[in-house]
């Protein structure tokens, strides 16, 4: 069997079910299809091929017969078609399937990956190539010989750069990206100060890692050489989408070439960057622990070539790759809200990954998952991918089973542009489209800069351990600059002076910045808060002795649960729903006594009525995952949904709750990024129950628990994570608090487990009342939602502030024998059965706030009761929960003895009547019942 007849077997039935399809519903398969059928219909109308009978050809063969594209009852054979169709399969081809042999690889040829685009896969001989076809309108040539379309495709999709478009299933989108790549990528040649200027970052970015390399030889610094082609590139993306209306970018990046981009795109001076290499500056411990130089993140206003201002900010990240995605996301997304009022093209973000963590790291999936999210979107991303074809040590064989590490872009029809990294022009030309298409059409885009890593994972790494052969190639291979110069001096675009004068004054630059600061070492500078957080200060040890007020008047309670027990006209809701908004009435109206969920969203529509923003999401949080808050509901015959604080006459501010997508880490992420940026909006991210925030570790312990003291980052992001032991089995009882009392000191986050709603609305309006901004984990309730002793009256909203340690008024301090400290629902099991056995010498003080610890509150309440014992009580394993933080805490003050579960590897038991044995012992033993 010949090469064509394997192809036409391989496809003729798919293809033959594709055209029946297209016969019967033009639109109903994919657009790339559906042109390359009207190529085929357009030759049978204009080349004598016969569609109703099948008639013999000149070799006997018959021809098509009922429009079938093969004759009945056999295979598709290409002879049958005319060479018209033939020459449009073959650019079909090219357009799909030309980058597997594209030009991309700087120093190793690329291997066979079967691309199947030659002409006599397609019953093309060297017989046609003088032959004219009209086929050369498809690419924009005109009727040429087939040899021109060839030579044509080839410099198009076989040259430096390979296109991944053909899958696109948006026709005006595929159209217009295969223009571009078509028309503009043959016509591209950039004016001559374009190409001094693109010359002039290159040569910034190889000096400055070459510079650094001989001044701080074997100092970490994760370079950039190998991929200098990055800072054209990048100059070239912001200069374009700036004059496409882009006032804003931000940069979310790992180690590689993270300095190279601080200097040369951001803007921080190099007697900075020197000033840190060389050690001198003394820290003020005062504003926390520091991090490494190449985690910090910048901030800066530069005005680009054409005279635009844009902001550009680098988002500080931690060593963990990709986690800083989705706070870029959801940073940019914040600005998108407030300061652009909803305008996307006003505010760009821009991810630069390493190709081995984009095909490796799940949180790039789910990122991508988010693009075109309606709680998520920004308006389009534009990927870069500094592809070293070495993740760390290991070669590209074990790091990924796809062809590319960019594959993950076509869950979402995102093109792909592979470009060579020692091709600069190419490389800004990619940077131009990118930039382009984002702004058109608010998509993602990515670009994958194949380059290499001249040096090891770090500057210390010997990477001939691993890949001598590689590293062969690269010890004689030239710079990117190098390459670029010979190109611009053969082609005659500058002079070669022009290139030596250029490198000689930078370099000289670096060494007079370089002994300004031997001489006189700069003074440390700590890092500012962004302009974003405007009068917002640091928090002080004696601003946690006592909440603020945080209660509001009865004209606002008044007007908010108007909204949230008001249905408009002609809406039906399900029967469950109006009982429960009945209900929510008459706790407003009648009995003035709020459970939690109508404590919760008056919280919400309050700081609505005061220009305050709220955003909420997680896995069904406008229902609430116990189906409690119903911020949201829905016709019961026309799905209509209805937001009541958002359709809130009153509301001043914007109202967001958004049922998110299956996913922790990113969603979470990408909170933490929407908190850092907008510090007005109370940023709630709901778990569906606390323990799945395991899934999302990363963010708790690199972001929300040390940005502050890391990066000088504050941020109000609240997390409410669903706790407590209710027989659930091990997997829904415990939100792991002990892990975020671990991480707590520096009053860098509270924690808390509240009992009562009033007390959880004073401590969301606590949120954005402080003069600060600090991350809260509250460990939320799920029984407690609607528990009958869980309600407050309404005196107490409209009054006082979060107690951060709840008296017992229930018995008489002097009978009391034994003071129970506890937090969260076990207080209720206590008070029940202490009431039912009428227990009157036990008090049971509850801590709402676990971190950071009200130490003298705790000890003056403890004072009321004379000679008598402590005992903490917790429903958690001992090992687990607070008792270690409490005793560690307490110990000098306190001696306790603790009741618990006992220790365990598991977080409880899956049995539920093995529960509630364990259950009831712990409040036995609490109370003395045994």
């Amino acid at each position: 069997m010949d090469k064509f007849s394997f192809i036409a077997n391989a496809h003729v039935s798919y293809i033959d079910e594709l055209y029946a399809s297209y016969k019967s519903e033009p639109n109903s398969i994919d657009p790339s299809w559906k042109e390359f059928f009207e190529g085929f219909d357009f030759a049978l109308t204009n080349y004598d091929v016969e569609s109703s009978d099948a008639t013999p050809s000149s070799n006997g063969k018959p021809q098509p017969k009922n429009g079938s594209l093969a004759t009945p009852g056999t295979i598709m054979d290409m002879e049958q078609l005319p060479k018209e169709i033939k020459v449009r399969a073959l650019i079909h081809a090219y357009r799909s399937r030309a980058h597997l042999r594209s030009k991309t690889n700087p120093v190793r040829e690329r291997r066979d990956r079967k691309a199947l685009i030659d002409p006599e896969y397609f019953g093309l001989g060297v017989e046609d190539m003088n032959t004219e076809f009209q086929a050369g309108n498809e690419i924009g040539i005109g009727k040429a010989k087939l040899s021109t379309i060839i030579d044509s495709l080839k410099k198009i999709y076989e040259g430096p750069i390979g296109f991944e478009y053909l899958y696109i299933r948006d026709p005006e989108m595929l159209d217009w990206f295969k223009t571009k790549v078509e028309k503009e990528a043959l016509a591209f040649n950039p004016q001559v100060e374009e190409k001094k200027r693109i010359l002039f970052k290159l040569n910034q970015a190889v000096v400055f890692e070459n510079f650094l390399h001989t001044k701080y030889l074997g100092q970490k610094r994760f370079s950039l050489e190998g991929g200098e082609s990055t800072i054209p590139f990048l100059d070239a993306v912001i200069t374009t989408a700036a004059s496409l209306g882009v006032e804003e970018v931000m940069i979310g990046m790992a180690h590689r070439g993270r300095l190279n981009v601080l200097a040369n795109i951001m803007g921080k001076t190099y007697e900075q960057i020197f000033s840190e290499f060389e050690g001198t500056a003394k820290p003020d411990l005062t504003m926390g622990d520091g991090d490494v130089k190449y985690h910090m993140g910048y901030s800066s206003d530069i005005v680009t070539p054409d005279s635009k201002k844009v902001h550009l900010k680098l988002a500080p990240n931690p060593s963990h790759l990709e986690a800083v995605n989705p706070v870029v996301e959801g940073f940019i997304r914040a600005k998108i809200d407030t300061e652009h009022k909803g305008d996307k093209t006003k505010a760009l973000p821009i991810l630069i990954h390493g190709d081995a963590a984009v095909a490796g790291q799940g949180i790039v999936y789910e990122v991508t998952q988010m693009a075109d999210l309606k709680g998520y979107n920004t308006g389009g991303t534009i990927h870069f991918v500094i592809n070293n074809q070495v993740g760390f040590t290991t070669d590209f064989d074990d790091a990924r089973s796809s062809i590319y590490c960019t594959d993950v872009a076509k869950i979402i029809d995102a093109p792909v542009i592979h470009v060579n990294g020692d091709n600069a022009e190419e490389v800004v030309f990619a940077a131009k489209l990118a930039a382009e298409f984002r702004q058109k059409f608010s998509r993602d885009i990515f670009v994958d800069m194949v380059c290499y890593r001249r040096h090891g994972h770090n500057e210390s790494d010997e990477p001939k351990f691993t890949q001598p052969e590689l590293y062969n190639l690269i010890s004689k291979h030239p710079n990117p600059r190098e390459i670029y110069v010979k190109r611009l001096t053969e082609r005659g675009d500058i002079d070669a002076k022009i290139a030596s004068q250029m490198d000689a004054e930078f370099r000289q630059l670096l060494q007079d910045r370089l002994n300004m600061v031997k001489e006189k070492p700069l003074p440390y500078q700590a890092t500012k808060f962004e302009q974003e957080w405007g009068n917002l200060r640091r928090s002080t040890p004696a601003d946690f002795d006592q909440s603020p007020e945080t209660g509001i008047d009865e004209g606002t309670i008044k007007v908010v649960a108007e909204a949230l027990t008001t249905i408009p006209k002609g809406f039906k809701p399900i029967k469950q729903i109006e009982a429960q908004m009945k209900q929510r009435k008459d706790m407003f109206f009648k009995s003035k006594e709020l459970n939690w969920a109508a404590a919760e969203l008056l919280a919400y529509g309050s700081l609505l009525t005061e220009g305050k923003q709220v955003r909420i999401t997680g896995q069904d949080c406008q229902r609430g995952t116990f189906s409690h808050r119903h911020a949201v509901i829905h016709d019961a015959n026309t799905n209509q949904p209805y937001n009541s604080l958002l359709e809130m006459k009153e509301r001043k501010g914007l109202f967001q709750i958004y049922n998110s997508l299956l996913s922790e880490y990113a969603v979470l992420g990408f909170e933490y990024g929407y908190g850092m940026a907008n510090p007005n909006s109370l940023t709630i991210w709901e778990a569906q129950f606390g323990d799945f925030a395991n899934g999302a570790q990363t963010m708790i312990d690199q972001f929300i628990s040390s940005g502050e003291s890391k990066w000088q980052r504050m941020n109000g992001l609240v997390m409410l994570l669903p706790h407590g032991y209710e027989g659930q089995g091990p997997e829904h009882s415990n939100a792991r608090p002990e892990r975020f009392l671990q991480l707590s000191a520096e009053y860098n986050m509270v924690v808390a487990n509240i009992t009562e709603p009033s007390n959880f609305f004073h401590l969301l309006r606590r949120q954005l009342a402080w003069e600060f901004r600090k991350p809260c984990v509250v460990m939320s309730p799920k029984s407690l939602l609607r528990h009958p002793k869980v309600v407050s009256p309404i005196s107490e909203f409209t009054s006082g502030s979060f107690r951060e340690v709840i008296k017992d008024t229930a018995v008489d301090a002097k009978k009391v024998k034994r003071v129970i400290l506890c937090s969260g629902k076990i207080y209720y099991d206590l008070d029940e059965a202490r009431e039912k056995e009428k227990v009157e010498d036990v008090a049971i003080v509850r801590i709402e706030q676990i971190h950071p610890l009200p130490k003298k509150q705790i000890v003056d309440v403890l004072a009321e009761y004379k000679g008598a014992e402590v005992v903490w009580v917790q429903e958690e394993p001992e090992n687990m929960g607070y008792w270690n933080y409490i005793l560690r805490l307490l110990y000098k003050e306190l001696p306790m003895d603790v009741i618990a579960r006992k220790s365990s590897a598991s977080p409880a038991t899956g049995y539920n009547k093995v529960h509630v044995e364990e259950q009831k012992t712990i409040v036995a033993k609490a109370l003395k019942l045994k």
